[in-house]
């Protein structure tokens, strides 16, 4: 093997070794999951070791009977965030598309992360609500336009966007590919892909 294909293969350990946390926040149906799952699929190609705690699974599983209160919201937020830390601090790459309205709870889990030494990259995805209500995966903008629920984040619950974010992704007129493409060049740029 050749001195540069030693130090590649090096590099290569190297990153696959090193986790950190890429949490993915935007208004619901802006794209972080379908986003964190492309480069989900393409890291693990790449073989890393990737784990995606997506918002929806989590509250299924493991917030399960927390309501959308604000406190309620937050408790969820931060319990994925502590997931999110140690799943990291061992070498994961966690991609994690939770919508963490509050800017508040996203900077706990900020402070969880920078408390343990584990790198912590807020990515929004930064798709108008506009857009949102017109993919809506899940029905929300329409059962909240028809006064079936309230409280959704964005609309009449608010969404307090990250005024400083690593990375903003502007997702209209993208495809996912080119999106997913963008991100794992930002990672890669930073040493993590």
């Amino acid at each position: 093997m050749t001195a540069g294909a030693t130090a590649q293969a090096a590099y290569t350990a190297a990153t696959c070794e090193r986790g950190a946390t890429v949490w993915l926040t935007g208004l619901p149906s802006a794209g972080k999951t379908t986003l964190a799952r492309a480069l989900a699929k393409r890291l693990r190609g790449e073989g890393r070791k990737v784990e995606v705690l997506d918002g929806d699974e989590i509250r299924e599983f493991l917030s399960r009977g927390l309501g959308f209160t604000r406190d309620d919201r937050h408790t969820n937020v931060t319990r994925i965030g502590f997931v999110a830390q140690k799943l990291a601090a061992n070498g994961v790459m966690v991609l994690a598309p939770v919508i963490a309205p509050y800017a508040a709870s996203r900077a706990a889990v900020r402070e969880r992360h920078a408390a343990a030494g584990t790198e912590f990259l807020e990515i929004h995805v930064a798709t108008p609500v506009e857009l949102c209500s017109e993919r809506d995966v899940k029905g929300l903008y329409t059962r909240q336009a028809a006064g079936e629920i309230s409280g959704l984040t964005g609309v009449d619950d608010p969404y307090e966007a990250p005024e400083n974010p690593e990375l903003r992704i502007q997702t209209q007129s993208r495809s996912v590919a080119y999106s997913a493409a963008e991100l794992h060049t930002f990672l890669t740029e930073r040493g993590l892909a």
